[in-house]
């Protein structure tokens, strides 16, 4: 195993086992590790794995990997009904075919990826921006059957 392929993977270790909000907190946290990089070198190997940042439970933005490991934390900190209660929703609200939900700031990309992935049949896709998801229901979908597929992954969806 070369290295860089060690310090990538002590990367995503540390990035998933804390909250990491800072290239400062990395380095050290590698330096504790053993790994002697420059902030340049880190921000290469950041842009390798397409490490973002997102809003963690505390309400701060910390380093998230992408895709299938993304908000996938290996700590038990919080419960599954803590985290479903902070899943950033606020309300959704509709125009013809088109849904608008509105989430917390920094809530939105990965509450679209979860809608994105479990590849409901009333939506054909999403685009999401910081606190806002701009959602596209099929032809003749009612906005009581995609709330209630919604609710899967929303559960406070119907409270409105």
């Amino acid at each position: 195993m070369s290295t860089k392929k060690n310090r990538l993977d002590a990367i995503k270790i540390i990035i998933s086992s804390r909250e990491i909000s800072n290239q400062g907190e990395l380095l050290q946290a590698l330096s504790e590790e053993g790994f002697q990089v420059t902030q340049a070198t880190l921000s290469r190997d950041l842009k390798q794995l397409k490490v973002a940042k997102a809003a963690g439970m505390s309400g701060n933005y910390i380093y998230v990997l992408p895709n299938n490991t993304m908000y996938k934390r290996v700590t038990d900190a919080h419960s599954a009904t803590e985290m479903l209660r902070h899943n950033g929703f606020i309300s959704i609200d509709f125009s013809g075919n088109i849904a608008v939900i509105k989430t917390k700031p920094g809530y939105a990309s990965s509450l679209a990826y979860d809608i994105d992935n479990n590849l409901f049949l009333e939506i054909i896709g999403t685009i999401a921006g910081d606190d806002t998801i701009m959602l596209i229901m099929r032809e003749g979908c009612s906005r009581e059957s995609l709330k209630k597929s919604l609710s899967h992954i929303i559960p406070n969806i119907n409270q409105l």
